[in-house]
């Protein structure tokens, strides 16, 4: 279904209480949860469990330390496509998915059609996988970023300080 015909709830202050916590802290117990948000523990799964079958919670995971584990270089590659049908942007979005590397693909407006980001283990590999970005249908240019230092990385949703807009 559309994003733009799905009815949105609004959510009380408990819920967004739950959402900022599980966000920051995905491992605590739902007693402790309870506690944090002024519910008791029964309560608070029911709306735990409503939160997620409701689409808010899409999952839960752990931040991995990306050059621990051998992926310290991250690059963005600006795609520009020869055509703008729906058929290219298919095309494209399938063949990107199978990219292990890729770990995030926006399309944009803009001056170009597609940002991705990669996460890799050195320079030589990125040269690989950008290979393999420019010879897919329909790739015409791309302008790639080196990150020399990542500044702030996301953390997830500012739901704090979008209630003081």
């Amino acid at each position: 279904m559309s994003q733009a015909l799905v009815k949105i709830r609004t959510l009380d202050r408990i819920d967004m209480n739950i959402l900022e916590t599980l966000q920051r802290e995905g491992r605590i117990s739902n007693v402790e949860l309870a506690r944090r948000v002024n519910l008791s523990a029964s309560p608070c799964i029911d709306r735990v469990k409503r939160l997620e079958q409701e689409g808010y919670i899409e999952r839960y995971g752990a931040l991995l330390n990306a050059s621990r584990l051998g992926f310290g270089t991250t690059v963005f590659i600006q795609i520009t496509l020869d055509n703008t049908t729906s058929d290219v942007f298919d095309r494209f979005k399938n063949d990107v998915l199978n990219i292990p590397h890729v770990v995030e693909c926006h399309m944009v407006a803009g001056g170009f059609d597609y940002l991705l980001k990669l996460r890799l283990p050195n320079m030589d590999a990125y040269r690989t996988i950008l290979a393999q970005i420019v010879d897919l249908p329909g790739v015409i240019k791309n302008h790639t970023y080196v990150v020399i230092e990542q500044v702030k990385q996301d953390e997830g949703l500012p739901l704090k300080a979008n209630e003081q807009l």
